[in-house]
């Protein structure tokens, strides 16, 4: 038996091959439903793609750039 055979077979087994398989895999292709929210910050109305529970503010996109932490 060669040192590589099988290794193809065991290969597939992980996962697909081709780029646009890998990009796609895992993730679901269904539109997400997006929740109308009110900025905390500047209550202006927004979608996101969650349902808020009420116990966390929720930001706008702006709103949240200013806010979040500065990366390196």
């Amino acid at each position: 038996m060669d040192e590589n055979e099988g290794y193809d077979s065991e290969r597939s087994s992980r996962g697909p091959k081709s780029k646009t398989a890998k990009r796609s895999f895992g993730y679901n292709k269904t539109p997400r439903e997006m929740h109308k929210v009110t900025c905390a910050d500047c209550s202006a109305e927004t979608d996101v793609p969650f349902k808020p529970n009420g116990t966390r503010p929720v930001y706008c996109r702006d709103c949240y750039q200013k806010r979040r932490p500065k990366r390196y």
